[in-house]
This record gives structure tokens, C-alpha cells and sequence, in this order.
């Protein structure tokens, strides 16, 4: 596991998708906005389902996120398209409702940041979010991630084309500077 000021990340567990599937799945208008995928019902207990427990994988690390002083699931969070060649990947994660605004986004990146660069030992960090998501856009700016660039209307969100804001992230500009930042295992 990994440990942030306020959450834990650790791996996905079955007892966890029930869960995740109704408040983040089928919550369809923030899905929508936050997945390049189109929505489609998933029935309970699907290996279809985007939150199932899978091996593990070169290409992605898939984690739930745990309120550590409850214990409670808060959310999901991923590194993903992890190129082991250019030792890249990219960060992804969602909180359940009740779990936002409640200064654990940044936390979380700075865990999956700990654990992309001294453990995975990748060089770069990318986010790419809705230009208008501002909660987003703070808690990648108090990670240390920089914004890169806009994507004019390149997102398709419920029914309308949305700018996308790619921010960046490179080992050396990591605000813990490889220290431990306060995550362990």
C-alpha cells in the first residue's frame, strides 16, 4: 500500500466494485466529462466492467483510494499508458462524491507521483482534464504539474465539444525531488 497525508492507495478489491460502479460509473454526466469513452450501461458483476480486478499489468497500475482515518473507499486512481521505453505514463483518478472537495486530489497525485518516479522509476507525468474542471486544475498545480497546453475543442463531454487542458510533470520538477514525500509502502 501506499500511504499519502490523508489516503491510501492500494489494490482494487472485489467488495470495491459494486461501489465505484454506482457512484462513479453510473453517475452518467460526470462519467461523460471524464472518460474519452462513450457511457454504456454495465450490468452489476461484469468482467466488462472498467473498475473489475485484473492481474497486473506493464501498461497500467489501477488502485483504489481509501480515506486512511475511516477506512473508507474514496475513490479510484491509475497511472496508465505507462511507457516503460520513454518512461512515461499518464495519471488518471475520481472521487466519490461525498469524498470531494475535501483536499484528497492532491494527495492522491502526490502518491501516484511517489510511486511513478522512485518506485517505477518514469520520468514524466501527464494529466489531461476538462479545461473548465477547476478543482482538476488545482490539485494537479499543487502536485507541481504544469500546464502544457489547450486542446481546442478536442473533447466530446455530454453533448458538447469542451477544450482539454494536457499538464505535464517531470521527475526533477516533482515538488519532493525524490525524496519520500511522505508515502511509503
Amino acid at each position: 500500500m501506499l500511504q499519502g497525508v490523508h489516503i491510501t492507495l492500494r489494490a482494487r478489491h472485489t467488495a470495491d466494485l459494486p461501489v465505484l460502479l454506482a457512484e462513479l460509473y453510473d453517475d452518467v454526466p460526470t462519467r461523460a466529462r471524464a472518460d474519452s469513452r462513450p457511457w454504456r450501461p454495465i450490468p452489476p458483476g461484469s468482467a466488462h466492467s472498467p473498475y473489475a480486478v485484473a492481474e497486473p499489468a506493464d501498461e497500467a497500475a489501477c488502485f483504489s483510494v481509501v480515506e486512511t482515518a475511516t477506512g473508507e473507499l474514496a475513490g479510484e486512481a491509475l497511472l496508465w499508458g505507462v511507457d516503460t521505453h520513454n518512461r512515461s505514463a499518464h495519471v488518471g483518478l475520481a472521487l466519490r462524491p461525498r469524498h470531494r472537495r475535501r483536499g484528497f486530489a492532491p494527495d492522491v497525485l502526490g502518491v501516484l507521483c511517489h510511486y511513478a518516479f522512485p518506485v517505477l522509476g518514469l520520468r514524466r507525468l501527464q494529466l489531461e482534464t476538462l479545461a473548465d474542471n477547476a478543482p482538476m486544475l488545482r490539485a494537479a498545480a499543487t502536485a507541481g504539474f504544469t500546464v502544457e497546453g489547450r486542446l481546442r475543442r478536442a473533447a466530446w463531454a455530454y453533448g458538447e465539444f469542451v477544450d482539454q487542458v494536457v499538464l505535464g510533470l517531470l521527475a526533477e520538477e516533482w515538488p519532493a525531488g525524490g525524496r519520500d514525500g511522505g508515502a511509503a509502502g
